[in-house]
């Protein structure tokens, strides 16, 4: 993935220092930039000067004001030398404040910035209010330093808002904040912001890099949400709408939460905060794109759709906890053909990584999702124990039944895994794929139930079932004297059946024998010695898909 470049160029190439108060130990001095037609910056103006430069000014006159020390004095001239009458607040046109300092209070609340706005590597000592501010082009704070409280709340951005690598020391307030285009927090330093937002943002909300220091709640509402390699030293919550999150490879030690906000925020005062910008989204749902690189043992993610997301990577995914209607993806619902039979999956929750890999592989049927460029490549050696972790988070949680689907995705891995499945253990994986779904396909198993109940009940009317059954002979010797008299009593052998075998007599007389082998374990019938061998198959096989079939239907409903 590409990264932003932390700032655009937007200066002008020339820069003649002021270098008042230079010293031995500083021979540059001020770094402000000369005042049109002085050659100081407007902190060292005479004050004849600096009060004739302010009166030519009129609101959205464009200045260029970089490197110069600002006063709150200074800074309250400026600002009311550039006072709509109209609003009666300030009106900007282009502003370059690059490298500026100010001390005590820079207030530019409910000013207007009609070009951009540039505030690179400016530091602010005291509170730094831009409260109700529009700025109608490119607003750029990277690299900033907030040495108190950053007031952003109901600020407007039209264009791209960057804080790249900006340190904010104290609370960092962007409560009903709109961002049309980008905002871009990449490598920021929030010391001890305790909220951020609720902010709105039409597009982007950057957060690559940065870090918070301290417990902190986080209302966004954008298009997109990175978060890659963002650090949080500490709790952190994170409520969201509309967004597409990256979370990849973030770093965070204490509990953290994600997840998604159905309703539009509220403010302190009771009212909504308006995300109008945002109404060409398709829903207000909260969908993860990855969590690759993450340490989820204190990850909570709560009503986030998982369907596009990708795991292969994450640590210690089994003490991930999912909360509310977080969803996953389905596997391709609709019937195709391959090498001429047809082929359907049965339907259950899957990873997108399954998706990427199923769709690449030469045999391939429609309805599998294709890789996007970034995802990389995984298949069943690392699917299975991604599987294999989601299954025993959702067990922990007492969700076994929903638990089955990873359970299933995990025996499919381990079935197709070529490298680290040997040939007989695949083979044995085959044959309970086949018959029973893993154990979790109760129809699949019932219907081998009754093929073979089906085959049984025509082989043993077809071999098995005697031609009649055999009378017994009872056989002695009469002493000559009298006395006592000895009988034996014999059986005679079942014979193999002749002529027509295929009659309800029969019929009825093999459905009792493979019922009762089944179920009773006892036929009590005479039989053949084909049907013997029979009976016994059957008692082998048939109670062990009734088995099965029974282990699938307790798999989905048991607690």
């Amino acid at each position: 993935m590409s990264h932003p470049s932390p700032g655009p160029s937007l200066t002008p190439p020339t820069w003649p220092h002021c270098g008042h108060g230079s010293a031995p130990e500083d021979p540059v001095g001020c770094r402000g930039i000369h005042v049109p037609g002085n050659t100081a910056c407007l902190a060292h103006l005479a004050d004849a000067d600096r009060d004739t430069y302010l009166a030519g000014l009129t609101p959205g006159t464009d200045i260029d004001h970089r490197g110069t020390p600002f006063t709150e004095p200074l800074l309250s001239a400026l600002l009311a030398s550039l006072c709509d009458p109209a609003t009666s607040h300030p009106s900007f046109g282009s502003a370059w404040f690059e490298s500026a300092t100010f001390t005590g209070t820079a207030g530019f609340d409910s000013a207007t910035f009609t070009g951009d706005a540039i505030f690179r590597s400016v530091t602010f000592t005291e509170a730094a209010g831009f409260g109700s501010v529009t700025f109608m082009g490119t607003a750029g704070f990277e690299s900033v330093t907030f040495g108190a409280d950053a007031r952003f709340g109901s600020a407007t951005f039209t264009g791209t808002a960057w804080f790249w690598s900006a340190t904010f020391t104290g609370n960092a307030g962007f409560w009903s904040t709109t961002f049309i285009s980008d905002a871009m927090f990449g490598s920021a330093v929030f010391e001890r912001a305790a909220g951020l937002g609720p902010l709105v943002c039409a597009g982007r909300v950057w957060l690559s890099g940065a870090v918070f220091g301290g417990p902190v709640t986080l209302w966004l509402a954008a298009r997109r949400v990175e978060c890659r390699r963002t650090r949080w030293s500490a709790t952190a919550e994170l409520r969201l709408r509309y967004a597409t999150v990256d979370f990849a490879h973030a770093v965070f030690e204490y509990p953290l939460t994600i997840a998604a906000e159905p309703s539009p925020f509220v403010l302190a005062d009771g009212q909504p905060v308006a995300d109008g910008v945002l109404a060409g989204a398709p829903d207000a749902r909260v969908r993860m794109v990855s969590l690759r690189g993450v340490d989820a043992a204190h990850l909570v993610l709560a009503d986030v759709d998982l369907s596009g997301c990708l795991f292969a990577g994450t640590v210690h995914l089994d003490q991930l906890r999912l909360e509310g209607a977080c969803s996953f993806d389905t596997v391709p619902s609709s019937t195709a053909w391959r090498h001429g039979h047809p082929v359907r999956f049965t339907d259950r929750r899957t990873l997108a990584e399954e998706h990427h890999w199923r769709a690449g592989r030469p045999e391939a049927i429609p309805g599998w999702n294709v890789a996007v460029f970034s995802a990389g490549h995984v298949g069943p050696a690392q699917l299975a124990p991604v599987y294999r972790a989601l299954r025993k988070s959702l067990e922990d949680s007492k969700n076994e039944p929903g638990a089955a689907d990873f359970y299933y995705g995990e025996m499919e891995m381990r079935r197709h895994d070529r490298a680290g499945t040997t040939r007989t253990e695949r083979g044995l994986l085959h044959g309970y794929w086949a018959l029973s779904g893993y154990g979790l396909r109760a129809s699949r198993a019932l219907y081998w139930l009754a093929a073979t109940v089906l085959a049984t009940v025509l082989l043993l009317m077809g071999f098995g079932i005697a031609q009649d059954s055999p009378k017994q002979d009872a056989t002695g010797t009469v002493p000559a004297g009298g006395g006592k008299v000895t009988f034996e009593i014999d059986k005679a052998d079942p014979q193999n059946p002749k002529g027509d075998r295929i009659n309800g007599e029969r019929f009825e007389k093999a459905l009792n024998v493979t019922l009762n082998s089944v179920v009773f374990r006892s036929s009590g019938q005479d039989l053949t010695t084909t049907g013997t061998y029979i009976e016994m198959t059957s008692r082998l096989t048939e109670p062990i898909l009734l088995g099965l079939a029974v282990l699938a239907i307790r798999n989905r409903v048991k607690r």
